[in-house]
């Protein structure tokens, strides 16, 4: 970690109350369903955010989630943790993506894409793993606007963007021009808000799973499979999807469920 990009981490300000509560509820075994509705039904301006999430097309419900019981009855706790988190968490930066050639819209439809992809084939048959999934895929990309940040303060912008299409990988870009990537920069904000080690262990190893410790190695994987399905521009092509099924079949991991839910995506 490069000590400017550190210093940006540590400047960040504390996740807000309502951040600290929904993590205090779902951290609790003794916690109910009705605890984390309760929670979330104080703040009216994130149930917005958290309905308008959850009815996005991505989700193939065929009909209207309008009530924050239904969202949490319908996905469970941990994917509704996501929603909220996302929520919550990208109103603490100020987002220029300027930097990759992609904007703000594009951004937010990026980590949107990437989560619709992992519920829709995690949902039933990985659906333990979506209380540590749902929050990595929505925020395993956040590290890239302080990336962004620290390369416009640098002004090299045009060294950025002469890698970014040399290399054809974005990490490889971010550690060659800014010496870090997304994954170590996303895990070391969320380690400095303190959440739990899995969820900082899953996005720090997700293009390496096997760095992971093991009970944090599928989900690893599982993450290193959805980020190579939708790269960062959101566009999910042919070769995407190959790249994809070539991670699935080396890591044994569901492909029927995944090429259902990948239709979804396109």
């Amino acid at each position: 970690m490069t000590e400017e990009i550190l210093k940006k981490i540590k400047q960040l300000p504390p996740l807000p109350e309502s951040a600290m509560q929904i993590e205090a509820v779902y951290q609790n075994p003794d916690s109910s369903f009705n605890d984390m509705v309760k929670i979330l039904e104080k703040d009216p301006l994130l149930t917005a955010d958290i309905l308008k999430a959850a009815n996005s097309p991505l989700y193939g419900f065929s009909r209207e989630i309008n009530a924050i019981s239904q969202a949490v009855g319908l996905f469970g706790m941990g994917t509704v943790r996501g929603f909220a988190l996302a929520s919550i968490v990208k109103k603490s930066f100020n987002l220029d993506l300027s930097a990759y050639g992609i904007s703000n819209d594009m951004f937010s439809a990026l980590s949107k894409k990437q989560h619709g992809l992992m519920t829709s084939w995690c949902l039933r048959k990985e659906n333990k793993l979506l209380g540590v999934l749902s929050p990595a895929a929505f925020l395993v990309e956040i590290g890239k606007v302080l990336i962004a940040q620290q390369v416009m303060a640098d002004g090299k912008e045009e060294a950025f963007r002469d890698a970014l299409s040399n290399l054809q990988d974005v990490e490889a870009a971010e550690r060659e021009v800014v010496g870090v990537d997304t994954p170590e920069v996303s895990a070391t904000i969320f380690s400095q808000w303190k959440f739990e080690d899995g969820l900082v262990d899953v996005i720090r190893n997700c293009q390496s799973p096997e760095d992971a410790a093991e009970e944090d190695k599928r989900p690893a994987r599982i993450l290193h499979v959805v980020r190579a399905a939708v790269p960062i521009n959101g566009a999910v092509t042919d070769e995407s999807v190959a790249r994809a099924k070539e991670l699935i079949s080396k890591y044994d991991l569901d492909m029927e469920s995944f090429e259902t839910a990948i239709e979804n995506a396109r």
